[in-house]
């Protein structure tokens, strides 16, 4: 008898995971398990602001995926999807195409431009490893060449950031603690720059606690951030963006992070769809689907006591990653798989610094407690994946 092949599309968090879970969950000769990821390295998608604003070395938020999984039960391959025919059981590569019997989605997201023209050409919008060194060093030339200028140019240490959610919030945090130490570095007057949050909805950090929000805010205030709330952004040109008011920030840094939407193959390959995100059954399949499963940013599931999507984290991503693994494993021992439920325990967001905010066990938290909790967040997922090896090599110091 063939053993099964099962084929997961993405090495973040749900991938990483449900590639983990299943070498444990399954005997060594019962199934071919491939994955596939366009790197040959997994990186932290929620550490990227750091580097982004130059807080934290690139290289501490990846990892090789050679030394975070067993290859010996584990066949990797380093390809870009193409496409997924679904009803062929193929998925098609770059370089070639895979045959699959189970197939696990988690090709994670693309930024979200809701219309606005001019993001891709003019606004720092690529959340990666090498996204996040871009901005990094753009920032940094941005000073340097400041006073190199014979017209000293204000925009040149304008930074705006597109979205108040939690990737613009914990990114202004980071560049808001730099900044002194760029002013210092580069003999720039503090007062020159310029930070700016402009966000479409009537508030920041939009669904959370309003104390927490408002101890955001007056933090990043003193830091020098001014908000621009119910503020949309018609336009991102070469110069900065342009308002709905038709007013205009002159920028030469526009960092755009207004949210995600799911990766476009889920649209190609013709899965019914919202914003390319799949509302997956209870057991994570795709509807009409027995043997696919999506998870992560390419699927929508929905909170039922607000009637709204669950927002798309890492979080929840690992947890479906670990219910997808057993789920395989039921279907291939012929078992009945299990639903999908989102246990939250909470979510924080830093702020720079040793500053944090949070709601962890429906407890509030601010400050440097929070910090502490942030930090021990990320070092929990370091573990679930590689262990204590993993934690040392890569972890954060808590305190």
């Amino acid at each position: 008898m063939n053993k099964p092949k099962i084929v997961i599309l993405g090495a973040g968090y749900g991938g990483m995971i449900t590639a983990s879970r299943l070498t444990k969950e399954l005997g060594y000769n019962e199934a071919d398990i491939t994955l596939v990821n366009k790197h040959d390295y997994h990186y932290q998608t929620t550490w990227l602001h750091e580097p982004a604003a130059g807080t934290l070395d690139p290289e501490k938020t990846r990892m090789k995926i050679s030394e975070v999984l067993n290859l010996s039960k584990i066949h990797f391959v380093k390809d870009v999807v193409v496409d997924i025919k679904r009803d062929e059981k193929k998925v098609i590569l770059e370089n070639g195409e895979l045959d699959f019997d189970y197939l696990v989605v988690a090709l994670g997201s693309e930024p979200e431009t809701f219309g606005v023209p001019g993001v891709f050409e003019h606004a720092f919008s690529k959340w990666t490893v090498n996204g996040a060194r871009q901005v990094r060093d753009h920032i940094e030339y941005m000073f340097s060449i400041y006073n190199n200028e014979d017209e000293k140019r204000d925009e040149l240490l304008t930074f705006v950031v597109a979205g108040a959610g939690f990737t613009g919030i914990e990114f202004i945090g980071e560049l808001s603690e730099r900044v002194p130490e760029l002013c210092k570095r580069y003999d720039v007057p503090r007062e020159k720059v310029k930070m700016y949050v402009i966000e479409a909805a009537p508030t920041a950090l939009p669904g959370f606690d309003p104390e927490l929000v408002e101890y955001a805010m007056n933090l990043l205030e003193s830091r020098g951030v001014e908000f621009k709330i119910s503020c949309p952004i018609k336009e991102v040109t070469e110069y900065g963006v342009i308002l709905a008011d038709g007013s205009e920030v002159k920028a030469e840094t526009v960092v755009w992070a207004t949210g995600v939407r799911g990766n476009s193959i889920i649209e190609k390959a013709g899965f019914e769809n919202m914003r390319g995100r799949v509302k997956v059954e209870p057991d994570l399949r795709a509807p009409g689907h027995d043997n696919i499963f999506i998870i992560g940013d390419c699927s929508l599931i929905i909170n039922e006591e607000i009637n709204r999507p669950y927002p798309p984290t890492a979080q929840i991503a690992m947890q479906q990653a670990a219910v997808c693994a057993s789920n395989i494993k039921a279907l291939i021992h012929n078992e009945p798989t299990k639903g999908f439920k989102p246990d939250i325990k909470g979510t924080v967001a830093s702020l720079g610094g040793k500053e944090a905010i949070g709601v962890v066990f429906d407890r509030k938290l601010y400050g440097s407690s929070a910090n502490f909790m942030k930090k021990m967040i990320d070092n929990r997922y370091l573990f679930m994946l590689g262990g204590t090896p993993l934690v040392l090599k890569k972890g954060k110091n808590p305190l």
